[in-house]
Formats: structure tokens, sequence, C-alpha cells
């Protein structure tokens, strides 16, 4: 039974390409590897690119190549491929997109409406053992509490200028 369940092991390391590996990076992909290997399963590389402004040109290649140098190998990645490809998340975007449509289509999804700092306040209050939650601030939102707030922006701009 140990050794047919073996396979489902799967250590993930998902860095995001913002600039050069740091020793924290390092030894995340290390503990990772190595974790999976020694359960005799698969080690998976993905990478993080999603914040588009903070991605940095070369740095996935850097990645990569210090990964090696350093000794581990991947059985999934951007490089190799695999059976779950892309493992570039920014090419996995019409994959998002349609279960987003799927779950809107189902009534399963709401707006938010939050700021990040307020999600934030939110994860970091205080939950019990049941750990962050989101609380479901703008589950309930009437029509009219739910103009976007780049709408409200653009509204006291006009009005300045006005």
């Amino acid at each position: 039974m140990v050794r047919k369940m073996q396979h489902l092991i799967r250590g993930r390391y998902a860095p995001s390409p913002t600039g050069d590996l740091h020793l924290g990076n390092l030894r995340t992909a290390l503990l990772a590897w190595l974790f999976a290997r020694c359960a005799g399963g698969q080690f998976v590389l993905r990478i993080e690119d999603l914040d588009r402004p903070r991605v940095r040109p070369g740095a996935t290649e850097r990645m990569l190549h210090d990964l090696c140098w350093l000794g581990l190998d991947w059985d999934e990645g951007p490089d190799i491929g695999g059976p779950y490809a892309p493992y570039t998340q920014s090419e996995r975007q019409d994959i998002y997109t349609s279960y987003l449509q799927l779950l809107m289509a189902k009534g399963l999804v709401y707006p938010c409406y939050c700021s990040r700092a307020e999600i934030a306040r939110a994860a970091s209050a205080p939950h019990g053992n049941a750990g962050p939650r989101y609380p479901g601030t703008c589950r309930h939102l009437t029509q009219a509490h739910c103009l976007p707030l780049g709408w409200h922006l653009c509204l006291s701009i006009c009005r300045s200028r006005g």
C-alpha cells in the first residue's frame, strides 16, 4: 500500500521571478526537493509570475540555472513540461478565467471591493483555532454599494474638475 501511494507525493516549489534567488528561496527549494525525493515522490517547479509589474526579465532563467547548479532536478516544470502544464502561472490565465466564469454562472462568487490593506487586517485578526478567514465583507452588499473603487475615484476626480 505504501509503495502504491508513493507516486502521489508531490513536492512543489513556486518562486516569483522578481529577482535573483536568495538564501531563503534556496532553503525552501531544497527542503521541498528533499521531502519529495525522500518520499519517493515527484518534485514540481512552478513559476509564480502573476505580479507582472514586479517580474524581472531573465529572472526565471537565472533561477532555473541556480537550482540546477545547486544539484536540484524536477519532474515537471516550465522548461520540461508535464501532465499539468503550463507551469508558468501567467500561461494558465485562460484556465482560471473559464473556472471563474463557471463559478459566476452558478452564483458561487461575488465581487469584493475591499482594499488589500482591509483584507490583510482581516487575515491578521485573531481567529481562534479556525485560522485566518475572509469575513465575507462584500457578500451581501446591495447594488448601490457595489460601485468599483476605481469608479469612486473617477467621480472624485471629475468633481474636482467641475
